[in-house]
């Protein structure tokens, strides 16, 4: 059986989205590694499932599926795409969207000028709620990695997150340390590694190794969870300019207790029919 499906990306971070409210789908693992891989199938980052609402509040419910076959419960970058399609797909005319993922409720605005607004909520610190293993929680946290000793912040934006601040990003060790912190046993449901250079008050550069993918051009939580830190850490100011392999996002947070708010261009690239 046939499955439509619809290519997109946000600042080169890409998606395969998928229409389950008008078709039938059956996902598992297998079907989902063969939809993202960029020689056999589709080739994609993380698939999108976009389905109907069981709940009142809602408008659709947005799930996320890494390369690697996993479900996992948040994507900023995938979110601002998921509300692109919904919108050109014709399934709303609304601006404003709130839909249901594993990590709560998201709300989405699509702004005048194409770019889509993602209120990401409040970042959680505490880490017990990231998943982190430690005794208490603080702002900088030490870590060992293949015989280095790091510091790094965590945070969770509905996915674990962890930055270390690096002088030049385009010479930090993203290969090497990346999968080495993703999976390193305080982390008990892995983790996104964020590799962070800061700039000026307001502005940084970012590299992010994602849980279950790899390095990614772009990582929209990834982006929210280095400027939270960064805040934390005292080098930051509210409003940041986050400038990434594949382009940049805006994120603004105003401190504990307040969202975190993040605004990016989403892309469609192409649509078509694959057997998965």
């Amino acid at each position: 059986m046939k499955l439509s499906f619809t290519k997109m990306h946000g600042l080169g971070n890409d998606f395969v989205v998928i229409d389950g409210i008008n078709q039938t789908v059956a996902l598992d693992p297998e079907r989902i590694r063969h939809l993202a891989d960029r020689h056999f199938g589709i080739g994609c980052d993380q698939v999108l499932l976009v389905e109907a609402s069981d709940r009142a509040e809602a408008d659709f419910r947005y799930r996320i599926f890494n390369a690697d076959g996993g479900e996992v419960e948040q994507c900023g970058n995938g979110a601002r795409c998921f509300a692109r399609f919904v919108r050109e797909r014709g399934l709303t005319d609304r601006d404003e969207l709130r839909v249901v993922t594993a990590a709560g409720l998201l709300r989405l605005r699509i702004q005048p000028d194409g770019w889509v607004a993602v209120d990401m909520g409040q970042p959680r610190l505490e880490p017990a709620e990231i998943p982190f293993l430690a005794t208490e929680r603080a702002r900088h946290y030490p870590i060992a990695a293949d015989g280095l000793d790091l510091e790094i912040g965590v945070v969770s934006l509905g996915n674990p997150h962890a930055v270390l601040r690096v002088d030049d990003v385009d010479r930090a060790p993203v290969a090497h340390l990346g999968p080495l912190l993703e999976r390193h046993d305080r982390f008990p449901k892995r983790a996104n590694i964020g590799f962070m250079q800061v700039v000026a008050p307001d502005r940084i550069r970012l590299r992010v190794f994602e849980r279950g993918v790899g390095e990614t051009l772009a990582c929209g939580s990834g982006a929210c969870a280095a400027v939270v830190v960064g805040r934390l850490w005292g080098l930051l100011w509210p409003a940041v300019r986050v400038e990434l392999p594949g382009g940049e996002l805006t994120v603004h947070w105003a401190g504990e207790g307040e969202a975190v708010m993040m605004s990016g261009p989403a892309t469609t690239v192409f649509e078509g029919w694959i057997e998965p």
